[in-house]
């Protein structure tokens, strides 16, 4: 599990942070920054970049390598400061809280503002590098990736998504990114997979996240993953989170992932609500009818 380093940032100088901009620039065409260029890339003295080096490797923000040469890398923790830095400088938030949740990956925090927000940082390609590097669209033409970029790519996919459907669709609002970590507004409502819903009310949630992929769709875009641990269910109604494997409803695949949007949601309510969603519905029905602008009840496709 990666560290939440908020109690950290008041102890850190302005040149620790150099020298992370400075690894963190050198990692563009290294996996592993060498020492000996850390100077130019931080834009600090040998001398500053040896006790800065000491500084942030007490703090586990970088780590070493010296097998081949002496190299150093981001660690997740560091880029969570350079994140959250850019973030202070901005206000956009005051402080870092509680988590809300904690996955392989992303990590979600309460962020203190004037209003409540949620702090996520994104940790796709860090521990399922491979994983991601094959389903991910904004890694499949790129030859060589690094778990920053493949963290940084999906913060913005996420972010771009939900700024286009914000608010036509029942996504969180977003507020702010930088790198790899999106500040958006805190939803409401407990997650699907944990809910336990009034049996005659599992057609209508069920409805009403499907007409929300449909105006998604209508607005260009299909979710690609959904399922119930990214719906989360409130006495105002649902949200869907969780986009940054979102691809537009002009790829290739669109339809298909569209289609087991659909398939992963009947199952979930078919398995958990058997009595009201029957496991015969025709998901390959519903899916055309969301991509077609026709959907309005799973009760027309065989549902009770």
């Amino acid at each position: 599990m990666v560290r939440n380093v908020a109690g950290d940032m008041a102890e850190l100088d302005p040149e620790d942070f150099y020298l992370l901009s400075g690894v963190e620039q050198g990692m563009r065409f290294s996996e592993w920054v060498r020492r000996d260029k850390l100077p130019d890339y931080a834009d600090l003295t040998r001398e500053e970049v040896d006790y800065r080096i000491d500084r942030c490797l007490d703090r586990e923000l970088i780590e070493r390598k010296t097998i081949q040469y002496e190299g150093y890398q981001l660690t997740f923790e560091g880029y969570d400061a350079l994140a959250l830095r850019t973030f202070a400088e901005r206000e956009t938030i005051d402080g870092v809280g509680s988590p809300l949740g904690l996955g392989k990956e992303g990590d979600v925090y309460e962020a203190q503002s004037f209003r409540p927000l949620a702090l996520k940082y994104h940790r796709e390609g860090y521990t399922n590098f491979r994983e991601v590097k094959r389903e991910r669209e904004y890694t499949a033409d790129r030859d060589h990736v690094s778990w920053l970029y493949t963290a940084r790519k999906a913060a913005e996919r996420e972010y771009e998504v939900m700024e286009a459907m914000y608010p036509d669709v029942s996504v969180p609002r977003p507020v702010d990114h930088n790198r790899h970590a999106i500040v958006m507004e805190k939803f409401a409502g407990v997650e699907l997979a944990r809910a336990t819903l009034d049996p005659e009310q599992a057609v209508g949630v069920l409805d009403l996240i499907l007409r929300e992929l449909a105006t998604a769709y209508e607005l260009g875009w299909v979710h690609a993953d959904a399922s119930e641990h990214n719906v989360a269910v409130a006495e105002g109604g649902i949200t869907i989170f969780d986009w940054p494997q979102a691809v537009s409803v002009d790829h290739e695949n669109a339809r298909e992932f569209l289609e087991r949007d659909v398939e992963n949601l009947l199952r979930y309510f078919a398995r958990k609500y058997p009595h009201e969603v029957p496991r015969d519905a025709d998901s390959d029905g519903i899916a055309a009818a969301i991509a077609d602008g026709s959907f309005e009840s799973v009760r027309a496709f065989g549902a009770k």
